[in-house]
Parts: structure tokens; C-alpha cells; sequence
């Protein structure tokens, strides 16, 4: 039994959102609440937002007061650890406690890179590419992913969309990726899109990591239209946005049970805001494998130790380790190269190899 349905009657849950003035996004938001509910049916479970949306989080805080609930465990409803998850929200759970004798809120982590919001994006990229299951090793290299983010001022949260980009693209195989943002920081959409036909990619996968619908939404897909009409010659591929799928309703459960657990789960950010404001560095505001010394690559020296690469899926991929091949490449890394693939470089550059066609590394020994 979880530790989420074992709570006593006196605790309760929030899910704290931002907020949107697109209807439909507040709407959407508020099924995570009644997906959480359906699971957990004796569970008093409320969700709130900072601005232009309502329920606003003290509205949510005293539904579940008015019901007795003296131990609140508060998630961000949010993708990654940004202003409104560090600062916003911790402000505000603080400010109600701090008015409240006797009510305790713990807040947990922010949705972020849990295994379960890497399957729900991978399932959104495959339902646009009408596929169940992952393709073939070297199906997609001849296709290119674009991961748009929501973009913020705070750099690890933008290079977490970055990290994501490039998990899917090792994941499912795709023969080139980018990331652009719809907001705040740069490449943007429109300007990500334009580089992005330089490479010469006839078929391109736009996949926003967004939770919800709403304005951005809209204004990414009017962007891909408009490139998509002004370059007939390329095939756009629009992936639909998480949604309350199964995988993302699993991970909200995931983050409330590490925040009802008793054991500290490294990044609390209510007890993080909360030094930072003792420290003055913020204040409250009102808002709406264990490390191995490196042999040295000596190539004059005998490799016939454990050294060893694991080998790698996209060996072959076109613009990968290949482009490498006689470059002085480690042995050890040039033995996982089918010979085909050495053969069909060498063709590719009109550059014929080492007349025997053993690594460089090897043939100076």
C-alpha cells in the first residue's frame, strides 16, 4: 500500500499551478486533481494557482482547512525548478503558515526529469509519428527533433529542457536535435525553426514539453504553420503537449510520497527558499559512478588491459563517432565500427584508410 493512501484524516494534498488566462489550461490543470482523487478517493486533495487562474493557492489552503487538515503536503505543479517553483509558491505556503498556529506544509520537488514525464513526452513523440513502440536503430536518422521549452531566466532550468532534448534523441534514435523556447530565452521558436532548415532535414518533429494548452500553445503552432507553408519541401510533424496522462499522473504521485516520507529526498524547496530568505538573499512577495582515475592515452603503450568502451547503440549514426573514423580515434572506440560502416565513411570522404585498416593506435605499436 502506498504511503499516499495510508494518510490520517487530518492531512491533505495541493497541487500548485501557475495559472493562465486561457481557460482551457485551467481546465486541464484542474484533471490532475481528478486523476489524483479517482486514485485516492480518502484523500482530501486540492489544487490552487498563483495568478489569473482560480482556485488561487490560499482559496485551495482553506478548502482544506475548513476540513480539519493540519498537515499539508504541497507539490509544484511545474516541469522544472524555476522562478515560480523556487520562489513564488514557497512564498506563498510560507505566508499562510506563518498566519495559521498549528498548520504544518512540507513542499516537494517540481515534476523535472522523473522517469515517468521522460515516458509521457517519448509516448507524445511516438503517437505523432504514428508509432507504439520505439523504431529500429537508424529509422529516424533521417529526421530531426525540435523540443520546444516554456524558457525562464533561470539557466539550469532551460538546460534541463536541453538534457530532455537530448535524452529523446538518444532514446529513439533521431538523426539530428535541437531545443528552442517559447519564451524569455533564446534560440525562440520562429528564429530555432529557421536554423533548423539549414540542416537540410526534409522531416522535422516539433514536440512542445508543456503540460497544459493555453496561449503559447497556440502561438508555437502558428509559428510551425507559417514555416511549414513557406517550405512545402519539408514535412513539419506537430506532437501534442503532455495532457493528465497516466506516466504524468504517476509522477505527481511519486513527488508526494517523497514529500510525505519521513526520509530527507535531496532539493526540498520550501526548506531552500526558506534559508535563502533568512539569509536576505530573497524575500516574500504577494503574487497573483564512483570516479576512476582516466588511463592516459599513450598510444605508444600496450591496450591489452580492461580499457573498453561499452558499445554504443548510434555507432553508425551519419553524423556521429563515424565522421571520427582515422582520426586517431581510440582503438578500443574504432573496433566498435562494423567494417561496413568503415568501408562506407572512407567511400563517403573518397580518403582510402590505412592499406591493412587497423586503427591508427594498434598500427603504431
Amino acid at each position: 500500500m502506498s504511503t499516499l493512501s495510508k494518510l490520517p484524516e487530518n492531512s491533505g494534498i495541493i497541487i500548485c499551478g501557475h495559472g493562465s488566462r486561457a481557460k482551457i489550461a485551467e481546465q486541464e490543470f484542474s484533471l490532475l486533481a481528478k486523476g489524483l482523487r479517482s486514485r485516492y478517493p480518502g484523500v482530501h486533495i486540492e489544487y490552487g494557482f498563483l495568478e489569473y487562474s482560480s482556485p488561487n493557492i490560499h482559496m485551495a489552503l482553506d478548502r482544506l482547512l475548513e476540513k480539519g487538515v493540519k498537515n499539508i503536503y504541497a507539490v509544484p505543479g511545474m516541469l522544472f525548478r524555476a522562478t515560480h517553483a523556487q520562489n513564488d509558491i514557497p512564498s506563498v505556503l510560507t505566508t499562510y503558515m506563518e498566519k495559521h498556529e498549528g498548520l504544518t506544509i512540507k513542499y516537494g520537488r517540481e515534476l523535472g526529469l522523473h522517469d515517468e514525464m521522460i515516458a509521457a513526452f517519448q509516448h507524445r513523440i511516438l503517437e505523432a509519428l504514428g508509432l507504439d513502440n520505439l523504431p529500429a536503430t537508424g529509422a529516424l536518422y533521417d529526421t530531426m527533433l525540435v523540443v520546444v521549452g516554456r524558457g525562464t531566466s533561470v539557466a539550469e532550468a532551460n538546460a534541463e529542457a536541453s538534457k530532455l532534448t537530448r535524452i529523446m534523441a538518444e532514446n529513439m534514435g533521431f538523426g539530428w536535435c535541437e531545443t528552442v523556447y517559447s519564451g524569455v530565452t533564446f534560440p525562440s521558436v520562429g528564429r530555432g525553426l529557421e536554423m533548423a532548415l539549414k540542416l537540410g532535414f526534409k522531416k522535422i518533429v516539433v514536440a512542445p514539453y508543456f503540460l497544459f494548452s493555453g496561449r503559447l500553445i497556440d502561438r508555437i503552432h502558428a509559428y510551425v504553420e507559417k514555416v511549414a507553408a513557406e517550405n512545402p519541401q519539408v514535412k513539419f510533424i506537430m506532437a501534442d503537449y503532455l495532457r493528465d496522462q497516466t506516466h504524468v499522473i504517476n509522477t505527481f504521485v511519486a513527488r508526494i510520497e517523497e514529500t510525505i516520507s519521513p526520509a530527507p529526498v535531496n532539493g526540498d524547496l520550501l526548506e531552500d527558499f526558506q534559508s535563502r530568505l533568512a539569509s536576505g538573499e530573497v524575500s516574500v512577495h504577494h503574487h497573483h559512478a564512483e570516479f576512476k582515475p582516466d588511463h592516459h592515452h599513450d598510444h605508444g603503450h600496450d591496450h591489452s588491459h580492461a580499457h573498453s568502451h561499452e558499445p554504443y547503440r548510434h555507432i553508425a549514426h551519419p553524423h556521429g563517432p563515424r565522421t571520427m573514423i582515422d582520426e586517431n580515434v581510440c582503438c578500443c572506440f574504432m573496433s566498435q565500427f562494423p567494417q561496413s560502416v568503415i568501408d562506407e565513411e572512407r567511400k563517403l570522404r573518397h580518403t582510402p584508410g590505412p592499406a591493412d585498416k587497423i586503427p591508427q593506435c594498434q598500427a603504431n605499436k
